[in-house]
């Protein structure tokens, strides 16, 4: 029997759960990712357009398939489609056991609709509801990116019954929004007649990607209240969301009434962990994180950063809603203009989801013109 290594035993009995930010053939076909679950705690997986681009870019995993599509005539898009599906669905089967032994909370795949279809509500529901047949299984969730089309899509596929990973959040106001509409999608299924205990969703907030867009803004300031303020900026926003998490589902009456009918709670699920700043620890985005019923999914990288080396105090974040506050009001003050920062970090964030998508069509179609010949 493996043991788990205690630093990430010790995060799991914390109340995080431990997600895996990256899938590949190569990872299924090798038995790593049962290695991860067995050994690191990990119990679910996500995925997004720039973890399926670099695990094709590795292409021996994929080309005997490729070929054999290319040769029944498949396009570049139900290519992708088949190949992302297929790994998606493998490691939903992975994962079965933990989905079972958490009733339904973890044992999680999530796969992402085309970026391309960020700004179209129609269209990202009718994949939503596409990819949900195709991978025909209980333990996924489709990720649905924060963005003002994506929030009543959000609604829409909820409604239907199907779990949702809503990805791309950065400011606390937007999950806000993200909440009301997981909330509106969950009175519209019991509308329709659909068991809500069946019905689960995790907030993707944005962490790292916070902190690199601020500092920037405060080295550019150049003054020493603006320069003390560096690194403060991604755990304190999360910590804010955190907080508003616990306004809706803990104490908010529109949530009681759902609750009632067997709803589970939205969690708060920390993404973009990887520090990006070599200054800062590489496991802050984890140890500074923790509270229960939240998810932290991470690069191979941070979860073996905090196998080795990560220090688990319990809650982190109880008790510091004040002093997160007080970090954004101090970056106003030394004149960061916060809503700016967010827009911006949407807007990247959706351009490189699109320009890594575009990178994988592009090379599929070179595997698939190669294979025509």
């Amino acid at each position: 029997m493996s043991t788990q290594n205690p630093n990430l035993a010790a995060l799991s009995a914390a109340g995080v759960s431990v997600w895996l930010d990256d899938l590949s053939r190569q990872r299924l076909q090798s038995g790593n990712l049962q290695e991860l679950i067995d050994t690191k705690s990990v119990v679910g997986v996500t995925t997004n357009p720039s973890i399926f681009q670099k695990a094709f870019a590795d292409g021996d995993s994929y080309s005997k398939q490729i070929a054999e599509l290319a040769e029944r005539g498949a396009d570049v898009d139900a290519t992708v489609r088949t190949v992302t599906t297929d790994d998606v669905r493998d490691a939903c089967d992975v994962l079965r056991r933990e989905w079972e032994a958490s009733d339904g909370v973890d044992g999680r795949v999530s796969i992402e609709v085309d970026p391309r279809l960020a700004a179209e509500t129609d269209k990202t529901v009718a994949q939503a509801v596409e990819l949900w047949k195709i991978v025909d299984r209980p333990n996924l969730f489709i990720k649905i990116p924060a963005t003002k089309a994506g929030i009543p899509a959000i609604t829409s596929v909820l409604a239907e019954g199907i779990s949702v990973n809503v990805t791309l959040i950065f400011s606390v106001a937007r999950h806000r929004e993200v909440m009301d509409a997981y909330l509106a999608g969950l009175e519209k299924a019991r509308e329709a007649g659909h068991d809500l205990s069946k019905i689960h969703s995790v907030a993707s907030f944005f962490v790292s990607r916070v902190d690199t867009e601020i500092d920037k803004r405060l080295e550019k300031i150049g003054t020493p209240d603006a320069l003390a303020l560096r690194g403060q900026a991604g755990v304190a926003n999360a910590r804010l969301a955190y907080a508003a998490y616990q306004e809706v589902f803990e104490d908010g009456p529109r949530f009681q009434a759902l609750k009632a009918d067997g709803a589970r709670v939205q969690r708060p699920l920390w993404a973009s962990t990887g520090v990006k700043n070599p200054d800062y620890s590489d496991t802050l985005y984890v140890t500074e994180l923790v509270a229960p019923f939240t998810v932290n999914t991470m690069p191979e990288k941070t979860i073996d950063a905090v196998a080795d080396h990560g220090i688990i105090t319990g809650n982190t974040i109880a008790g510091t809603a004040e002093a997160s506050q007080a970090v954004f009001d101090k970056l106003s003050a030394v004149g960061v203009d916060v809503t700016d920062v967010f827009v911006v970090l949407e807007n990247e964030g959706v351009d490189k989801f699109v320009e890594s998508w575009t990178e994988l069509l592009d090379e599929t179609q070179k595997q698939l013109s190669s294979s025509d010949k």
